[in-house]
């Protein structure tokens, strides 16, 4: 499921979290949400390493798309 599809099952409170801190790394809560409304699970490669961080962040095709949803786009 793509992230136009997952998006908007997600709970205003997290939309709003994911693109306030976008491109940041996503908190277990906010990763465990996004599977639950099928997207990708918190083990997913889909998700990508932050340079030195033991966290994980959305890649960057996700991280525009968020951009663009939160600009109104």
């Amino acid at each position: 499921m793509t992230i136009d599809q997952w998006w908007p099952r997600l709970s205003a409170e997290t939309r709003e979290q994911l693109a306030a801190n976008n491109g940041d790394i996503v908190p277990a809560a906010l990763k465990a949400e996004i599977e639950e409304v099928g997207g990708p699970a918190a083990s997913d490669p889909w998700w990508e390493e932050q340079d030195g961080s033991d966290g994980r962040c959305m890649p960057d095709e996700a991280v525009d798309w968020i951009e663009a949803w939160a600009n109104g786009e």
